[in-house]
């Protein structure tokens, strides 16, 4: 059995977490290419065949919660959600369950039911032994407008008959024809089917149709999920655990008593069963309404789930609630999110997906109540609020007394530089900063920098043995902004603070390109020369470097954007490199057509002449997008910033995700508000 079990995914970035779950086995190969590509999106032109008036369609984040078992078999659960926290807490609550065997469920039948309800009926306990009489045929006419779902095991499986009571004194019959819908929701199963059986059911009973429809009060689809946390996972004492256990028992009760605190309570759970919903292509909305009918079937609104105390003293929680969703049908055709987060989840039916929408959904109200009656639901919520309110990627600021280095963004010029041409680069001052301290118990310092740190060490003759590295940045690493250098150049520089060293920027240049080397392959020296000298450069390495700074008269209204994805430099190199091997002489001319515009840009921004910068660079993107580094994303987010009134928007660093820079003379606040709006983070060159 694959593993659910996957830690620190939030402390990877978004390609990192793609590659890690195609790693794990939980994405295929091409869901993971599509997903690192912006393809997984739902485009206008396919919203317009599903719903009237299209203008555009509305993004919200995809994300995976792991840790899940159930029923003995492993999950990752795709979310679609945009509240914070529901995520997190639902990991976690995973996690801790899985000591425990993870949640159980069952589900004993699963049937939709059609109404038709009929009225002005004379004799309505005449209507019913007419209608009883005749249910083999009527189940028999169901069944012959959708003879697929019969082939396949469905189909309409029986009839139940109600007297109703209106409010005006009439009685009427309402007529409940079960239905086994198989693997689809089957809310245009049913309807078709009722239908189908509404004129012979008026007929019979000598009344009139008054309408036919689902009922997503599906309470013949109830999913039953159970879970039991050891005291052990509750808390880290004993007698803190016996406090958290009983105190969420005491909450869950005060939900079956109150109806105003069930409706909070029920909405958590519902947090996490819409998410996957919504991620599936299921009707939320449905499910939503049948939830909330049946927590109040018995006349008062309560709680949709027990929480009690096991005979061992562990914390048990069951949830019952009615759910009937599909895995075929609906929108799924037309959405690929929706079929790739249905290939996550790795369900084979409709039965199993809604065992774990039931177990999703009793994890949240877990997590929920745990943190309800301990730290307060207010602090997860209020730290990620803080994130999404940030006008920057999410990043640390950095620290102003201690070394620092700048990353770069570039105008012109990416991977020709690599063969010898020319580049176009600006710094983004003082954007890593790095504090060595000696005189540690322990060296600590990032693991992820390890082997340059190592490096660093050894070039400069340092011993390690209780060193202290503490890194700070504001620029995010994967986006081609030179953040490994900026890194590198700021260590090293600490170093030379902490030891009094003496070094040169020639030197520190040096050891921060064996650095690049080390994390790139075969680096063009660009990252590293911007981040130690933190000028505006026209740049080339050929026989030797070659820097031809470039004086500004005013800050460059250039403004940076993030994509979703990261872009593994070493990976777009090696591709390049691969593919100008067997079009050498193509790709040639394309590197010198990009070094005239890089050696055009330079005078161009000299000159401030934004115009011509942006036509220039504009003309490069093509280019790299001739030699295949760009993406359908990085091309939509360019689109984006030139319909907004940006002079040139073109891919920044290796490309393959990322970033992408633009020019905006008199238009920065509206490519900003632009891309805002379509849900990118931005940065601009002027926040320093």
């Amino acid at each position: 059995m694959t593993s659910s079990r996957i830690s620190g995914l939030h402390r990877l970035d978004i390609g990192e977490r793609i590659d890690e779950l195609q790693r794990r086995g939980w994405l295929a190969e091409a869901d993971a290419v599509a997903l690192r590509h912006g393809r997984c999106v739902l485009s206008p032109s396919a919203a317009d065949k599903i719903i009237e008036n299209v203008i555009a369609t509305f993004g919200l984040p995809f994300a995976i919660a792991p840790n899940f078992v159930v029923n003995g078999k492993a999950y990752v659960v795709p979310l679609v959600v945009e509240e914070p926290s529901v995520v997190a807490a639902l990991s976690n609550a995973a996690r801790l369950a899985l000591n425990s065997g993870g949640f159980e469920v069952e589900c004993e039948e699963s049937l939709l039911a059609g109404q038709v309800h009929l009225a002005n009926i004379a004799d309505v306990e005449e209507a019913k032994l007419k209608i009883v009489a005749a249910k083999n045929e009527l189940l028999d006419s169901a069944n012959a407008v959708h003879p697929n779902l019969v082939a396949r095991g469905g189909g309409a499986r029986d009839l139940e008959l109600h007297a109703l009571d209106l409010p005006n004194g009439e009685q009427t019959l309402v007529v409940h024809l079960l239905v086994d819908t198989c693997d689809a929701m089957g809310a245009n199963l049913v309807n078709t089917m009722c239908e189908a059986v509404a004129a012979a059911l008026a007929k019979l009973s000598g009344g009139t149709v008054a309408m036919s429809i689902l009922s997503n009060l599906a309470d013949r689809s109830l999913v039953t999920a159970r879970v039991r946390y050891a005291l052990s996972e509750l808390a880290e004492t004993d007698e803190r655990a016996l406090v958290v256990r009983d105190a969420i028992v005491h909450a869950d009760q005060i939900a079956h008593a109150d109806p105003k605190r069930a409706a909070t309570h029920n909405k958590g759970i519902m947090n996490g069963i819409d998410s996957l919903a919504i991620a599936t292509g299921n009707d939320w909305r449905a499910i939503e309404a049948g939830a909330h009918a049946y927590a109040a079937r018995d006349g008062q609104y309560r709680s949709l789930t027990r929480w009690y105390v096991h005979e061992s003293g562990d914390l048990c929680g069951e949830i019952c609630l009615p759910l009937k969703v599909g895995i075929v049908g609906g929108t799924l055709a037309a959405n690929p999110a929706a079929a790739v987060a249905l290939r996550i989840t790795g369900v084979d039916s409709a039965i199993e997906l809604a065992g774990l929408m039931a177990a999703v959904g009793l994890a949240q109200n877990f997590a929920a109540i745990r943190a309800l009656v301990t730290t307060g639901i207010q602090a997860g919520h209020m730290r990620l609020h803080a994130r999404s309110a940030a006008k920057k990627i999410d990043v640390d600021d950095v620290d102003s007394t201690a070394a620092s280095a700048a990353a770069k963004v570039i105008l012109l010029g990416e991977h020709a530089v690599v063969y010898g041409r020319h580049a176009v680069a600006l710094p983004i001052p003082e954007a890593v900063s790095a504090r060595v301290s000696r005189d540690k118990p322990q060296p600590s310092f990032p693991e992820v920098f390890a082997d340059g740190i190592a490096l660093i060490a050894r070039e400069l003759d340092v011993d390690m043995a209780g060193i202290d590295i503490q890194i700070r940045s504001r620029v995010p690493r994967g986006m081609g902004l030179g953040s490994s250098a900026a890194i590198a150049v700021a260590i090293i520089r600490g170093m030379n603070s902490e030891f009094d060293l003496g070094l040169a920027d020639e030197r520190v240049n040096a050891i921060a390109f064996e650095c690049e080397k080390l994390a790139h392959g075969t680096p063009s020296g660009l990252d590293n020369t911007v981040a130690t000298y933190a000028k505006a450069m026209l740049f080339r390495r050929s026989t030797e470097l070659e820097i031809s700074p470039i004086s500004l008269s005013e800050q460059a209204p250039i403004l940076i954007a993030f994509s979703n994805s990261t872009g593994k430099t070493i990976e777009q190199l090696a591709g390049v490199r691969a593919r100008r091997e067997k079009n050498k002489t193509h790709y040639d001319a394309i590197f010198d057509e990009i070094d005239a515009l890089s050696r055009a840009g330079a005078e161009a921004l000299a000159a401030a002449d934004y115009v011509q910068l942006g036509l220039l660079m504009n003309i490069c993107h093509g280019l790299l997008n001739a030699i295949e580094v760009s993406t359908p994303e990085l091309e939509g987010m360019i689109s984006i910033a030139r319909a907004s009134g940006a002079a040139g928007a073109k891919l920044t660093g290796a490309g393959g995700g990322g970033a992408v820079v633009a020019v905006c003379p008199e238009t920065l606040d509206a490519v900003e508000a632009a891309f805002s709006s379509a849900g990118f983070g931005t940065m601009r060159l002027s926040d320093e």
